[in-house]
C-alpha cells in the first residue's frame, strides 16, 4: 500500500507587485490557513516518509507548516524545481520513480497540477482545488512504478472553508 497527499499550496501574498510569482511568500490569511491545516492534517494520519515541495517561496513556507506539524526532519523535505516548472506529468514520473521503501508522500504544489493529479489518480472530479485544499489518497501497490490513473482511493478532501466560521 502507498500514500500520496497532495496539498495545494497557502494563499499567496499579492500585495506587492515587484516580487515575481516565484518569490511571492504568503498572505496572512495563507499563514494561517497553513498552520491550520497542516494541524488538522496531523491529527488524521500517520506521519508522511517524506514531503517533495516546489521550491517557490509559497509552496516552501506552506512546506514548512506541514513539516512542523508532523516534525519531520529536513532530510526528509526536497525541492524539486519540476513542480513549478513541468506539470502534472512530471510529477507523475517522479512518484512513479520513488524508492519502494517510502510508503507515504506529500506533494506540495501548484495548480492545475494539484487539481489535474488529483482527478487522474483518484478518478473523482473536482474543478479546482483550493489554496491549502489537500487530497489523500490511497493505492494498492507495492511499487510506486505501478502507478496509473484511476487506481487510487479517495481517503480524504480538507479545505479551509470547509472549516471557516462563514460556512458553519
Amino acid at each position: 500500500m502507498k500514500r500520496l497527499i497532495l496539498i495545494r499550496h497557502s494563499k499567496s501574498n499579492w500585495d506587492d507587485s515587484d516580487v515575481d510569482d516565484y518569490n511571492r511568500s504568503l498572505s496572512k490569511r495563507g499563514a494561517r490557513d497553513a498552520n491550520f491545516m497542516s494541524e488538522l492534517l496531523a491529527k488524521k494520519i500517520d506521519k508522511p516518509d517524506l514531503i517533495i515541495t516546489s521550491p517557490a517561496t509559497r509552496a516552501v513556507k506552506t512546506a514548512e507548516f506541514f513539516a512542523d506539524a508532523f516534525d519531520i526532519d529536513d532530510e526528509k523535505i526536497i525541492s524539486d524545481i519540476g513542480i513549478y516548472e513541468r506539470g502534472s506529468k512530471y510529477i507523475i514520473q517522479l512518484l512513479k520513480d520513488l524508492d519502494n521503501s517510502i510508503q507515504s508522500v506529500m506533494i506540495i504544489g501548484h495548480n492545475p497540477d494539484i487539481t489535474t493529479l488529483s482527478n487522474y489518480l483518484s478518478g473523482e472530479y473536482y474543478d479546482n482545488i483550493p489554496t491549502t485544499g489537500i487530497v489523500g489518497i490511497d493505492f494498492s501497490i507495492q511499487s510506486w512504478s505501478d502507478l496509473e490513473s484511476k487506481q487510487g482511493k479517495l481517503i480524504l478532501y480538507e479545505t479551509p472553508k470547509k472549516y471557516s466560521k462563514k460556512s458553519k
